[in-house]
């Protein structure tokens, strides 16, 4: 039985958390992990994601703030739509500690007290204007766009998971059984141009990956659950790697087996930019002018002595369209 309630799920990490780094270090990681700073290091942002959760999307059921342990100084842990999560607190002992988010992410379902419809962001992912539930769900499905894509080789680590998790789909589902079960999701204009890259991959027999949004993912508990029972080894190995993995899966699976059984309601995501590091102008205009909806902050490669003053600029555009402090902060 379906409700109207959505939560909200964050993981987030204190990299200058020095028990955590201790215990970090007492892991030492194998070949073909990312272990990189940069996975973990803090922009001291994570006060606008909840100003902005307050000011334009007030409607949220819950918040599940997912973390090692630490917290941040000013968060009010007395918020009544707050819930605090300990890794500890869900996630399996074997699987423990862990500094990929992969685990992290995989049981998410396990949260006590999770809602059935559930919105999942990372912290480098801001609302930064107005959003409603049908941003989110419609007729409680999640909101999402089936559109195949091929997968362009940068990381190597990174298309790795994402190649894993096409073998899983492609060993579960014939795609044209598929896409002929559901055309109308799959062949639908609301796409605009990104239909284009469908088409395109329509000759081939099998899936050969799916258009990320980089976005925060709307998601049924349920699938969790289901993805889980059909395939504990693949999960299970993944969440046995301390560190990220070229063995791994990630949380996309869990996308793709919506689109896969026909669980989501199609809608172009055009609300949502992500912009790296290294286009900042960009960035920031894009989030002082609330041109977006959603906005990710891409951290995987930025690398570069000015951390800390292109750090101050990101919360100074920040604070600019959300300068007052939130129920969530003391």
């Amino acid at each position: 039985m379906f409700d109207d309630k959505i939560d909200f799920v964050i993981i987030w990490v204190d990299g200058n958390d020095k028990q955590w780094q201790n215990e970090k270090d007492k892991y030492s990681p194998k070949r073909n992990t990312d272990n990189r700073s940069i996975r973990y290091r803090d922009w001291d942002n994570l006060k606008y994601w909840f100003r902005g959760i307050e000011k334009f999307a007030p409607w949220v059921n819950k918040i599940h703030f997912v973390t090692y342990g630490h917290l941040p100084d000013w968060l009010n842990k007395n918020n009544p739509k707050l819930n605090i999560v300990k890794h500890t607190d869900y996630i399996p002992k074997e699987y423990l500690p862990t500094f990929s988010s992969h685990p992290i992410e995989l049981n998410l379902h396990r949260i006590k007290g999770l809602s059935e419809q559930f919105v999942y962001f990372n912290d480098d992912m801001f609302i930064i204007d107005y959003v409603k539930k049908s941003d989110f769900f419609v007729n409680n499905l999640p909101c999402d766009m089936a559109a195949i894509n091929a997968t362009v080789a940068r990381d190597k680590l990174y298309n790795s998971v994402l190649y894993n998790n096409m073998l899983i789909l492609n060993s579960r589902f014939k795609k044209n059984e598929i896409i002929r079960k559901n055309l109308s999701k799959w062949i639908n204009l609301k796409y605009g141009k990104t239909l284009v890259r469908t088409l395109f991959g329509m000759p081939w027999s099998e899936f050969i990956g799916f258009y990320n949004k980089h976005m925060c993912n709307s998601f049924l508990k349920s699938t969790f659950e289901e993805v889980w029972e059909k395939e504990f080894e693949v999960l299970n190995e993944t969440c046995m790697h301390k560190f990220r993995s070229k063995e791994d899966v990630n949380q996309f699976l869990f996308e793709y087996w919506q689109l896969m059984n026909g669980k989501f309601y199609p809608k172009k995501m055009n609300c949502c930019y992500f912009q790296a590091l290294e286009q900042k102008q960009k960035l920031i205009k894009s989030i002082k002018k609330q041109k977006y909806k959603f906005i990710c902050i891409n951290d995987s490669e930025y690398n570069n002595e000015d951390f800390e003053l292109l750090k101050e600029e990101l919360k100074n555009s920040f604070e600019t369209i959300l300068p007052q402090k939130c129920s969530f902060e003391i």
